[in-house]
């Protein structure tokens, strides 16, 4: 039997925790229809297979920036020279090893990585990019796309409807 097999049940739960993962396993368990014990004996498969990865709280920005001042996020495309399977894990390690670095994506074609960054402010960003960019010998080329306002940010993935 394929442990990766989903059923409606999961499915539902999924969604469930996928638009606000914050209600308590009992709430979860009536909203989708089955028991807590149910609920909760499904989550835990799903977190054990790591299609759960992990929940967390979603930060409005602007309501944020209130409290504590508006940050800075680039959308960057790098372009590496080489791009042999060595070259691209190296830069793809270090990428992923940075704080302000909250994404990182190989993509074809075009560059090589985009990365999503977060940092306090332009400052910063040039330390940054001093680290990641500058100092590594295979980078050819970076363009970075500096966020006025972001419109819309939905990190939910599509499911099948449930049966």
């Amino acid at each position: 039997m394929n442990e990766y097999l989903l059923d409606a049940i999961d499915l539902r739960l999924l969604n469930a925790l996928q638009a606000d993962a914050g209600p308590s396993n009992h709430r979860l368990a009536a909203d989708c229809g089955i028991s807590p014990a149910t609920s909760l004996r499904r989550i835990r498969r799903l977190e054990r297979l790591g299609i759960i990865e992990r929940r967390v709280a979603l930060l409005q920005p602007q309501r944020l920036a209130q409290a504590v001042g508006h940050g800075l996020t680039a959308l960057v495309e790098v372009s590496l020279d080489r791009q042999g399977a060595e070259a691209l894990d190296a830069f793809e390690a270090r990428a992923i090893a940075e704080p302000a670095v909250r994404q990182c994506y190989r993509v074809s074609p075009g560059p090589d990585f985009v990365l999503v960054v977060a940092v306090r402010d332009m400052p910063a960003y040039l330390a940054l990019a001093q680290r990641l960019f500058t100092d590594d010998a295979n980078v050819r080329n970076v363009k970075a796309f500096f966020s006025l306002k972001r419109a819309k940010f939905d990190p939910s993935l599509p499911l099948p409807e449930p049966a």
